[in-house]
């Protein structure tokens, strides 16, 4: 209900701004015949006064028909110019407007998913240690319990850290030193944990040895959960996540694929935007909070690489982190 009012709110707006905009032109147009005839009426007059016995009749007719003519030339170029500028000025608005709007909804939408993504791993975790408190249970139930409980404790500690790297990063606070890392280490090291956590999912991995990068290794670690996250999200368990680093001469590539539900075209560009998720804002039913891929883009600016974003064929997406070796 709150969303469908707030659809309506928006609407209204919309509506309203249009309506806005056409009463402007109509009034640009009246504002032209106005002058046109004003014009008209002056040169009548004008006319009226000129005698017919005049030795300078021609030339005083000549002389007012481009006056006339000048006026008109004049009409016309100061009214395209100044509607050109409104309209100019109007779709700077508009387009601001609905920023900002979708802004908001997004601000709002992603408090309201941080809310439950923080409430809902502390619920489990609660809910896990109180059973394992009230109930003897055997050692593989209890096993089983913990795994949980760290596998919740670790999304609760990835969600913090977004939050915390957006902000800082935002702020312009964040500061390192970039050193030499082993991306193979850290990728593989990222692979072994995930098939732990998620032992019914299907990884592949294509992963060269050896491979370094002058960068940050936590952030390159944020980045490639974040990646790895968001393939796990949007692909069924059934599907291969595909991940793959391979040094080229000037260039390093890691990337995740997915066979999942894919990104359109038109989204392409916007789904790296602060907040932003693919869909609607009303109607979408997936987790998540529009974080993790503006960081991986960040991250990806922070050390000099390139972030992009192409179809897996037949269906998916391919996420790739290029650094370019200097």
């Amino acid at each position: 209900m709150l969303r469908y009012k707030k659809f309506t709110e928006l609407q209204f707006i919309r509506v309203f701004y249009w309506l806005f905009l056409t009463y402007m032109v109509v009034a640009f147009a009246w504002w032209y015949v106005a002058l046109v005839k004003q014009n008209e009426q002056i040169v009548a007059i004008q006319l009226a006064f000129v005698q017919k016995n005049d030795v300078l009749f021609a030339q005083k007719i000549q002389d007012i028909q481009n006056f006339q003519l000048r006026k008109q030339k004049q009409y016309i170029g100061e009214g395209v110019t100044i509607l050109f500028l409104f309209l100019l000025g109007a779709i700077y608005v508009y387009r601001s407007l609905n920023r900002q709007i979708r802004y908001a909804n997004q601000q709002q939408n992603f408090m309201m998913a941080v809310t439950h993504e923080l409430k809902t791993p502390i619920a489990i975790t609660q809910l896990n240690m109180e059973t394992l408190l009230k109930h003897r249970l055997d050692s593989a139930h209890q096993k089983k319990i913990l795994t949980n409980s760290l596998h919740e404790t670790q999304r609760l500690d990835t969600l913090c850290n977004n939050i915390l790297l957006a902000s800082q990063l935002d702020m312009g606070e964040y500061q390192t030193l970039k050193q030499e890392i082993e991306l193979s280490f850290i990728v593989q090291n990222t692979l072994n944990n995930y098939k732990l956590r998620f032992p019914d999912r299907i990884f592949e991995q294509v992963v060269g040895e050896g491979i370094y990068i002058k960068g940050e290794s936590v952030l390159i670690q944020l980045l490639l959960n974040n990646l790895i996250d968001n393939a796990l999200k949007y692909s069924s368990n059934d599907t291969p996540i595909l991940i793959q680093l391979q040094q080229q001469k000037d260039k390093i590539k890691l990337s995740v694929s997915d066979e999942g539900v894919g990104i359109p075209e038109t989204d392409k560009e916007k789904i790296f935007e602060k907040f932003y998720r693919v869909g609607a804002e009303y109607t979408r039913s997936s987790k998540g909070t529009g974080l993790g891929l503006y960081l991986c883009k960040r991250i990806a600016n922070f050390h000099q690489a390139k972030l992009e974003v192409n179809p897996n064929a037949p269906k998916g997406s391919i996420f790739t982190f290029t650094y370019f070796i200097k």
